[in-house]
């Protein structure tokens, strides 16, 4: 088939299109946190351990990374708009589900197929964006989609506690959520697609690429940001996982209270961080080719710097320590206008969509995956040892608090290793874009 000519130029349609996915990662992100914030309860009636707890999240985001990859690849060769419609219309089906289980097998099958359902839509959404908007226009586009993260956060940190004390059930926030994901799935379906590289100044090809796993591989920036999300997601998992039950814990908050200070760390943060920093990190790579990757990796390492001084200070007024927290977090969110735009800067257009899928596949299948079961793991052994240490043999909600503080110290460490990787990431950028961009124009440059 005869090669495609296409200027670099933004869709028509674009910025009505990055509303609805805005919007859709809205309703992702407060689906997914809902079960972390009534966690205690869930805890409390069923008698899990916090080894339990890591494994709801664990075996959502092993479910989320294996499927991934295969629905990437469809992403890539089919209808996008259809994949994220039918995903969107699975996870929140299965939202509801959530709520009606009896046990705790019931609930973690829920949540694997809720996993099911959101790995649909990240890749191809991505690949959607990268389409629509031309390379100095992306990261802003890309700040704008991701601000569905915190605001979906912080809606449902903000309201679930009300919704569980109106409802006087830790069940009825999932059947509420469910309800908005549905109708706009058939707004999903409408959209009118780009052609594939249709934002970038060469001539694409609707032929297929032969291995196409091996050739974004072989592209060594590709394993520094995997490397790097992998510790991202551990801490951004681990913390989402168990921020609320640690507030409840350790500085003895109510539900309600807990939710929305966890909303305001993982939720308020990003509502200004992100489009911030998506306008600093295209400026930056307007003037240095690897600027965003110095941006973030210097954001990253000042996260972990506040998220630890936090821990360090140990039994703080509470407002002390999310108001650091949150500090932390604020730079925290430069990861995404940073690196998923680099993972684009260095895949050519067709290959976008199975590149943020195997992309995605090491951040939640290792770090996601890791994060919380290690965290609670390890709650569960630290609180062994305050028992021990204090000399007796009945397991207490003082010790378990203080076993989740403790284990909690992996966050920093975590967000740490992500700001070094993404530092080393810069010395194979420029390389890789170039190559990539050559690549591209030797199908045939305008």
């Amino acid at each position: 088939m005869p090669p495609q000519a296409h200027q670099s130029q933004q869709a028509n349609n674009a910025w009505r299109v990055l509303f609805l996915l805005f919007l859709a990662n809205v309703f992702n992100f407060f689906d997914r946190a809902v079960p972390s914030i009534v966690m205690e309860p869930i805890r409390l009636e069923w008698s899990l351990s916090d080894f339990q707890v890591g494994m709801l999240g664990t075996a959502f985001t092993i479910v989320y990374a294996v499927a991934g990859i295969p629905l990437g690849r469809m992403a890539d060769s089919g209808s996008r708009k259809k994949i994220m419609g039918a995903g969107l219309l699975l996870w929140s089906g299965l939202t509801a589900v959530n709520g009606a289980v009896q046990g705790f097998w019931g609930f973690l099958l829920a949540r694997m197929g809720v996993g099911i359902g959101e790995a649909s839509y990240g890749p191809a959404a991505n690949s959607l964006i990268g389409d629509m908007f031309p390379a100095n226009r992306r990261a802003r586009a890309m700040g704008i989609f991701m601000m569905g993260l915190p605001v979906g956060l912080l809606l449902a940190f903000f309201t679930t506690g009300a919704i569980v004390q109106a409802f006087d059930s830790w069940r009825a926030p999932f059947f509420i959520a469910a309800v908005p994901g549905i109708i706009l799935a058939l707004f999903i379906f409408m959209i009118r697609e780009p052609a594939r590289g249709a934002a970038e100044v060469v001539v694409t090809h609707n032929a297929p690429i032969a291995q196409p796993m091996r050739k974004i591989l072989a592209t060594p920036t590709m394993w520094w940001l995997m490397l790097a999300g992998l510790c991202y997601n551990f801490a951004t998992y681990a913390n989402t996982s168990f921020m609320v039950p640690m507030l409840q814990r350790y500085f003895g908050l109510e539900l309600t209270q807990a939710s929305m200070s966890v909303g305001v760390i993982v939720g308020v943060t990003g509502l200004f961080a992100l489009p911030a920093g998506g306008w600093l990190a295209d400026r930056l790579h307007e003037r240095v080719r690897n600027g965003r990757l110095l941006f973030g990796g210097v954001s990253l390492l000042l996260t972990s710097v506040f998220t630890g001084v936090a821990l360090m200070a140990g039994q703080i007024d509470a407002g002390l320590f999310v108001g650091l927290f949150a500090l932390g977090w604020v730079f925290a969110y430069n990861f995404y206008t940073c690196v998923y735009t680099a993972v684009q800067d260095v895949v050519e257009p067709r290959l976008r969509a199975t590149a943020m899928a195997l992309f995605f596949a090491g951040l939640y299948l290792l770090g996601g995956g890791l994060g919380p079961v290690m965290v609670g793991g390890l709650s569960d052994y630290f609180a062994q040892q305050a028992m021990l240490n204090a000399g007796v043999s009945q397991m207490s909600e003082a010790f378990r608090a203080l076993g989740l503080h403790s284990a909690m110290y992996l966050v920093p460490v975590a967000m740490a290793l992500t700001g070094l990787f993404l530092l080393i990431a810069m010395r194979t950028f420029s390389r890789d874009a170039q190559r990539m961009a050559q690549s591209a124009h030797s199908s045939g440059a305008l």
